[in-house]
């Protein structure tokens, strides 16, 4: 198989052997692959680790520097919101200040049914331990630019929001350290709980020391057949390891990628380095492909979420001519029936007469 050169290929996506401190992913040819697995001499790529799915990267859901994209017009792909602001290196969402809210959303809706989105991100300060604050999150929701309590962005959303917490709100509990990653899952019924760090609605999380680091900070999402997982890079070992893989999680197609935080008596740097969205390709059988159907409201099974109302769906200008035409069709037919009605019941009065 034929690897194409870049980003914008198809390619196998093994396990990532990295080179140099740009923590960049080597690309092997699949040949070279092969006789590293035969012979036993490749590093992390065991015959468990070869893990082959074809994923193909979206430009219009990535951003990476120089960050031509961003802006406030109509061409642009991303949006800025706030505090956020565009460097040389990185997006900044908010600055080590108190009481700022940034944001970037992604103007295209994904309509990928599975996929992997690559977070590189650094968080750093002036503030010492359990002095900082307060995070960042990344979203798949239905709406976009939505300012709001939950790390810079609105509360009861729809989709899907990861969390990166750099600050314990509940004193009381022990059980967890900070900074904390986690996820939730909401159809708009649910509130995230800041004062509990969220904890009531989360699916699952882990520690993840992130600030103040000298070497690079990644994150990744992966969506699969309905398997969300979670795997973060901060160890500087430029290796992957678990956090969070719940399945069962249904998230429907057409909603908006995006990243926010806010500071608040506490602060920290948030930048944003990269966001790289990938098209996994994934075999199904007949069964699973009845089973993946498109759903019309995020959900997890064997989680019961509070039942919403959908709003109705507001009419298109031709289905509005259509209703408004046969009603004038239909008014004019009961008129003109009402009119021949009316005429023999007066021939009917007048041969009482006669």
């Amino acid at each position: 198989m034929a690897v194409l050169p870049g980003d914008s290929g198809w390619r196998w996506r093994w396990r990532w052997r990295w080179r140099g401190s740009g923590a960049r992913p080597v690309r092997a040819g699949f040949g070279t692959l092969l006789l590293l697995l035969l012979l036993g001499s490749g590093p992390g790529l065991g015959p468990a680790e070869a893990d082959q799915t074809d994923e193909y990267l979206k430009r219009e859901h990535s951003l990476s520097k120089p960050y031509q994209g961003v802006g406030t017009s109509s061409s642009s792909l991303w949006t800025l919101m706030g505090n956020a602001m565009v460097m040389t290196q990185y997006i900044r969402l908010t600055p080590d200040m108190q009481s700022k809210q940034g944001a970037l959303w992604n103007r295209v809706p994904c309509y990928l049914r599975d996929w992997e989105l690559q977070v590189h991100f650094k968080i750093h300060g002036q503030g010492k331990k359990n002095l900082n604050g307060d995070g960042f999150a990344i979203w798949y929701t239905k709406d976009r630019m939505q300012p709001g309590p939950v790390f810079g962005s609105k509360d009861n959303f729809v989709g899907l929001g990861v969390f990166v917490d750099t600050y314990p709100n509940e004193e009381k509990q022990q059980e967890r350290v900070f900074p904390y990653v986690s996820a939730m899952v909401s159809n708009g019924s649910l509130s995230y709980d800041h004062e509990r760090d969220g904890r009531p609605t989360e699916l699952g999380g882990c520690t993840a020391m992130v600030r103040n680091l000298n070497h690079d900070t990644f994150l990744v999402i992966r969506y699969v057949k309905r398997r969300l997982t979670i795997m973060l890079d901060i160890d500087g070992k430029h290796e992957w390891r678990d956090c969070i893989d719940v399945p069962g999680v249904r998230l429907p197609r057409g909603y908006f990628f995006g990243t926010s935080s806010v500071t608040g008596d506490l602060s920290d740097n948030h930048d944003i380095i990269s966001l790289k969205l990938f098209e996994l390709t994934v075999e199904r059988t007949p069964e699973e492909e009845k089973l993946h159907r498109d759903v019309f409201l995020p959900s997890v099974d064997n989680m019961k979420l509070p039942e919403v109302t959908l709003p109705m769906e507001p009419l298109s200008g031709l289905a509005l001519f259509l209703i408004v035409f046969f009603s004038l069709v239909a008014a004019v037919f009961a008129l003109v029936i009402g009119i021949i009605v009316y005429n023999k019941w007066q021939d009917q009065s007048r041969k009482r007469f006669y």
